[in-house]
């Protein structure tokens, strides 16, 4: 415990002596981490879209304007049939899509009116039970087959193309974040080793002395991990006013146009990990620079 405090107290002198190039390597850090810390954000709520999109999955099914009673009929009771892969219907006749069509386009439901005849197709939403995909598709293959049916569209394809980007984002992150953080390492390692040259003579006398190793070289690992914590908190600092200051004018309005029902900063463990991540990093520096004296 002695060693612990003795080698802190010299790690704030240290860095005290030398706050210009220890700033060099906090800022480091601080980019690194921001950087990495940013990709989390949108992968974390790239995540949870998935997942809402998933739980409020629909298919569209579209009628054939000749479609009979009969065949109409005929679907229902397939729609009825499948309990375990959807939770709801709602049939829309031709007259319910314009209406819809005119709401939801306004700008656009004078072009309906000088058609003459309603072009959109009657058409029945199912909504689909998340985690069912084995029973969507047998449903899927069975409602394409039915007479009557003109089209079916299923959101899987949106959701595939999402789980796609989600993997591009979170390894481009993950790539960059690495790069940075080994560059922030060897910063913290080279500003370690500047202090340790410095002190090279009273660090002689120690070893002359009989001086154990942890105190000779504990204050240049604390050094670097005190860095490494201070670089994480500006990180996220500089995180959390970037995402209050993009949230209100730019996110909220986004994440409205995707359905998503908020977008949401790190989560605390995320938060924490962070935090760990660059003391682990500058620790790690620290060592780099103690071991190169032998």
């Amino acid at each position: 415990m002695r060693a612990l405090r003795y080698s802190f107290d010299e790690a704030v002198l240290s860095l005290w002596r030398g706050r210009q190039s220890g700033a060099l390597s906090t800022a480091t850090i601080a980019v690194a981490l921001f950087v990495l810390g940013a990709f989390l954000i949108a992968t974390s709520n790239l995540e949870r879209l998935a997942r809402e999109w998933n739980n409020s999955a629909e298919m569209s099914i579209y009628l054939s304007d000749a479609i009979t009673p009969v065949q109409r009929t005929a679907i229902e009771r397939t729609l009825n049939s499948a309990t375990t892969a959807i939770v709801g219907q709602r049939y829309l006749s031709k007259a319910d899509a314009v209406a819809r069509f005119k709401k939801t386009f306004a700008e656009l439901s004078g072009t309906l009116d000088g058609l003459g005849e309603n072009p959109l197709p009657a058409s029945y939403e199912v909504q689909l039970r998340g985690g069912a995909d084995a029973g969507v598709d047998l449903l899927l293959a069975e409602i394409r087959q039915l007479p009557g049916v003109a089209d079916v569209r299923y959101d899987r394809e949106w959701l595939q193309r999402l789980s796609k980007a989600i993997g591009v984002v979170r390894g481009v992150g993950l790539a960059l974040g690495l790069l940075l953080t080994v560059a922030a390492a060897l910063t913290v390692a080279n500003v370690v080793r500047l202090g340790l040259h410095a002190r090279r003579d009273e660090l002689d006398i120690m070893q002359l002395v009989g001086a154990p190793q942890l105190y000779i070289r504990g204050p240049f690992v604390m050094e670097g991990t005190l860095q490494g914590g201070l670089g994480a908190l500006v990180a996220v600092g500089v995180l959390g006013i970037v995402f209050l200051g993009l949230k209100g004018r730019y996110l909220v309005p986004l994440a409205s146009a995707i359905n998503l029902s908020s977008v949401s900063f790190l989560p605390l463990e995320l938060v924490l990990l962070l935090v760990a991540g660059g003391m682990l990093v500058g620790c790690l520096g620290g060592i780099i620079a103690a071991s190169a004296r032998s």
